[in-house]
């Protein structure tokens, strides 16, 4: 770890001593955690109050696009702050018009509304709820390996066991398997048979399911945290194909890859079709003030122009967080940060994973987009058995969470989940940092190995 100031060691007992003793952590067994108290951030480092510093390699939970404190990010919010700081949302406001204005305008043609959310589960929830009134059908697919957010409908819609305590949620959604070529469901041995029998096995579910009961399909343009899962060559547009054919509205998912994630504003444009719906959150404003949203096709959007949408937030649009969007936008367009994305994920990302998997015997696949990849860890390449089982903890997650620990004892904070390691830094992440934290990754892989066979 690396010393970028002066330790502060009883403010830490002070910071520790008021989080364990008061705040409640998502999806944590309280007594068995033990948060690491921040100090402040800049770029694509933070760090803690005994001065150690660490290389966002995960940028938080995927949402630092921008990094720690961008000066114009922070500029944005002081200024709007000054001005106007909150305005409710049946009112027009200058930055809330503007930002709508600007994501219509990255979005494909046909796309001109824009309803905001407070984050991405709510915006999953509206877009779902948009598909159901429009199509007058009640049921939705969404993939076993995927997440959609911890509301109702959202974390029914999600795939991964984080849903399972939830249940009984929305009981009219359904599941299918969407492609995974490394560990196919439909034994394919290449990208295009991966697809031809990913969509066969998604029109049977259409079918057994009832295509005249279907209001949409919900998708992660690339699958997440479960996986960093690109689709292969055709599947998106033979997604949009089924639900044309069975009136369908195509919900893209893409609240953790928009936003320049993987070298786009938005993941699908990187695949050649176009959904009907599609959710955000996270990188539209770097999470700064909290954020999300449903970029509406003409199609839906008419549908309430003399019907009125039974939906709203008290801070839907809010000025200091549209504010910090607006300047998100010019950032990007100033500074090449698309360019500089999918520059630095094919020159430098790629092949380094590559090479670095050629040397470990605990890493099965290396896959991504961007600044967005997976490491995918195994015991045996043959068998491809998982460092760590689905759904792993415990003594079962130990030879991944070593892993994390080199990581973080090298100054770089990973994101990790079940067998995977995945690189998801800053996109203005420097590129010699870029380099040192896959260094760090190399070095710690060492402990990945130690249980292969």
């Amino acid at each position: 770890m690396t010393l970028i100031a002066d330790s502060d060691l009883d403010r830490n007992a002070r910071v520790r001593a008021d989080d364990r003793a008061h705040v409640f952590h998502s999806w944590s067994a309280q007594a068995l955690i033990d948060p690491l108290p921040v100090a402040g951030g800049a770029g694509s480092t933070f760090w803690d109050y005994a001065g150690n510093a660490y290389l966002d390699f995960s940028s938080q939970l995927v949402n630092l696009n921008l990094g720690h404190q961008h000066p114009d990010l922070v500029a944005a919010i002081q200024q709007q702050a000054g001005r106007l700081a909150t305005i409710q949302p049946s009112m027009a406001n200058d930055v809330r018009g503007e930002l709508a204005r600007r994501i219509a305008g990255v979005a494909p043609a046909g796309f001109e509304k824009v309803f905001f959310t407070n984050g991405g589960a709510d915006a999953n929830e509206n877009a779902v709820r948009m598909a159901r009134l429009v199509t007058g059908r009640r049921k939705v697919l969404s993939m076993y390996r995927s997440y959609h957010g911890n509301t109702t409908t959202a974390i029914s819609l999600t795939g991964d066991p984080r849903r399972w305590p939830n249940e009984p949620g929305d009981g009219s959604v359904a599941k299918f398997f969407g492609p995974y070529p490394y560990r196919s469901a439909f034994h394919a041995a290449t990208p295009e048979e991966e697809t031809q029998r990913a969509l066969e096995h998604l029109e049977q579910t259409i079918v057994l399911e009832g295509a005249s009961t279907i209001a949409a399909i919900v998708i992660e343009s690339i699958v997440g945290t479960n996986g960093v899962l690109v689709p292969p060559p055709g599947y998106l547009a033979g997604v949009r194909e089924l639900c044309d054919r069975h009136g369908i509205v195509w919900i893209a998912d893409e609240v953790m890859v928009g936003f320049g994630r993987v070298g786009e504003w938005f993941a699908f444009q990187a695949f050649d079709a176009v959904p009907d719906l599609i959710t955000f959150a996270k990188g539209v404003n770097s999470g700064y003030v909290p954020l999300g949203g449903v970029v509406i096709s003409h199609r839906i959007a008419s549908h309430f122009d003399t019907l009125a949408f039974p939906g709203g937030l008290t801070y839907s649009g809010h000025p200091l967080a549209c504010a910090a969007g607006v300047a998100t936008f010019e950032v990007f367009e100033r500074d090449g940060i698309l360019e500089r994305v999918r520059d630095l994920g094919s020159r430098v990302v790629e092949p380094r994973l590559r090479e670095i998997a050629t040397r470990h015997p605990s890493v099965g696949d290396v896959r991504g987009l961007g600044l967005f990849w997976a490491i995918e860890l195994v015991r045996d390449r043959e068998s491809r058995e998982p460092l760590a089982p689905f759904n792993a903890s415990g003594a079962d997650a130990a030879p991944v969470a070593a892993v994390a620990a080199a990581c973080r004892r090298d100054g770089v904070w990973p994101f990790t989940h079940f067998n995977r390691l995945h690189v998801a830094p800053p996109l203005v992440i420097d590129e010699d940092e870029l380099v040192r934290g896959l260094d760090v990754i190399d070095r710690a892989l060492s402990a990945a190995d130690e249980h292969t066979r």
